[in-house]
């Protein structure tokens, strides 16, 4: 009877051990550790399926890696006809339909994500200490939650880079991934090289102004490194060494001295037009008596250029802008290029579909054209 007991004891032992061990080993084999922008190890499946998105641009990226299918929900930006003219939303109107998993700006709402069905895998959280903090976050729903740097395409441009990679090693777009900072760093090199050997003497001195930063702005509102100048050389009288070594690089200039420095060109981000009939660029260009004076205004040399920040930065539409910009400043080094046909190839590329006529539309036909000022 002893001899019994024990079989059916050591019997028993199998029967529970053995499949815990072996799920032990299933779940080890379907996981992996990254790090994330924060340099946080962060445990997440190997095989992705649901995602959410929090903070400024982070769908974007994601739509730049050809995963937005993977999106559970959206934050309530997404789903209002308002909020502006986000290249990525316009090729994907579906995401004003989807469920809602918080506020925009990085304010995720815990509740509304652990609502859902299907829950996310994973949750991607741009500027991480914005609105919830990424590890409040990830303490409130369980669920891994990727911290990253948004970037930029100037003195920030490893930061995109580091972020794209991450995400597409998670959601399985790595080679995406890099065929997006191929495309980036092919772009910019093309930009460089057509304006890399035109003289100083040649250079027009210019200017962006109306750029958008947490809302709308007016005349005085720039960009120290504004990248379609930086891949241009192009001489801003706000920034004189090309904006190359600003990392603050909004600034709101003073009229006096936009007078004084009296660009020959002037470029108006049309983000603009959303600060108000009698507070926006175009409308302080055509009233404003100091601006009057401006010798781009007196001989028509303003141009409108598509919005640089929305949601944080557009960088489509920076590309785009760029290649206008050289158009403009450097016509004999650009004549192969029509700007409208170029944003469509850059907006196909990152975001599925052309919707340069789109956006233009939605700021009177404005962008790529001389601004009408009388």
């Amino acid at each position: 009877m002893k001899w019994r007991k024990t079989l059916c004891s050591m019997l028993l032992f199998c029967i529970v051990i053995f499949p815990l061990q072996g799920m032990a080993s299933e779940k080890s084999d379907t996981l992996q550790i990254i790090t994330d922008g924060t340099g946080q190890q962060i445990e997440v499946p190997s095989s992705i399926q649901h995602v959410v998105c929090s903070g400024s641009g982070c769908l974007r990226l994601l739509t730049y890696l050809q995963a937005q299918d993977l999106v559970v929900a959206v934050e309530d930006n997404e789903k209002r006809k308002d909020f502006g003219p986000r290249p990525y939303a316009l090729a994907n109107p579906q995401f004003r339909d989807m469920p809602l998993m918080g506020e925009f700006r990085g304010n995720a709402h815990p509740e509304l994500i652990l609502g859902l069905s299907p829950l996310p895998e994973v949750i991607f959280k741009t500027y991480p200490d914005a609105g919830i903090p990424a590890r409040v976050l990830q303490e409130k729903t369980g669920i891994p939650v990727v911290g990253l740097n948004y970037g930029n395409l100037a003195h920030l441009r490893e930061d995109l880079y580091a972020s794209l990679r991450i995400m597409g090693k998670i959601v399985d777009r790595a080679d995406r991934a890099e065929a997006i900072i191929e495309y980036f760093e092919k772009s910019i090199a093309d930009l460089e090289q057509r304006t890399q050997n035109i003289a100083d003497s040649e250079r027009k001195t210019c200017y962006v102004g109306g750029v958008a930063s947490r809302g709308a702005h007016g005349f005085r509102s720039t960009e120290l490194a504004y990248p379609p100048f930086i891949f241009t050389k192009a001489r801003h009288v706000a920034s004189p060494d090309h904006g190359v070594s600003n990392k603050n690089t909004h600034a709101d200039i003073a009229r006096e001295k936009l007078l004084e420095w009296d660009p020959d060109i002037i470029f108006v981000d049309l983000s603009t037009l959303n600060g108000g009939e009698q507070t926006n660029a175009v409308w302080e260009l055509k009233n404003d008596p100091v601006y009057k004076e401006l010798r781009a205004v007196k001989s028509g040399n303003v141009y409108g250029v598509l919005p640089y920040n929305w949601y944080t930065q557009n960088f489509g539409s920076i590309l785009a802008d760029a290649y206008f910009v050289g158009k403009i400043l450097y016509p004999d080094h650009f004549e192969d290029i029509d700007p409208a046909q170029k944003a469509d190839e850059i907006y196909t590329f990152l975001v599925g579909k052309g919707v340069f006529e789109e956006i233009n539309a939605l700021f009177s036909h404005m962008a790529f054209k001389k601004i009408p000022l009388k």
